[in-house]
């Protein structure tokens, strides 16, 4: 993704706070990949940190590439009490550099040119 694009945000653990989107060119619209922040320094003191540190908070998504990746709708189907397991144990655990395909023989990831997995 090339195009992103940055949004103040409320987050009760930063502040100030800001989400990240990134302009998805095949579903042609905006999605989230990422939120980050300034931890509020009463976040820190019951971590032991001294009054005056400066931490940044900074997460990017998985479950937003996922749910593209897996043509998944609705992120309560990766997450919450209606989970399909049996969805999630049948695809392959992606791992950074071991190649793999699907039980039908396409490239893990469909479209995507290297995917790499761990079956």
């Amino acid at each position: 993704m090339s195009k992103l694009r940055f949004k103040p945000a409320y987050n009760p653990y930063t502040e100030p706070s800001m989400e990240i989107f990134g302009y998805h060119e095949d579903l042609k619209k905006w999605v989230e990949i990422g939120n980050s922040g300034m931890f509020r320094p009463e976040m820190l003191l019951p971590m032991g940190l001294p009054e005056g540190v400066n931490v940044i908070a900074w997460g990017l998504s998985l479950e937003r590439p996922t749910m593209i990746l897996r043509n998944i709708d609705n992120i309560r189907k990766l997450f919450g009490p209606k989970v399909d397991f049996k969805v999630i144990k049948d695809w392959p655990i992606c791992r950074v550099g071991i190649s793999c395909s699907e039980p039908d023989g396409t490239l893990a990831g469909g479209n995507m040119t290297d995917m790499p997995c761990l079956s």
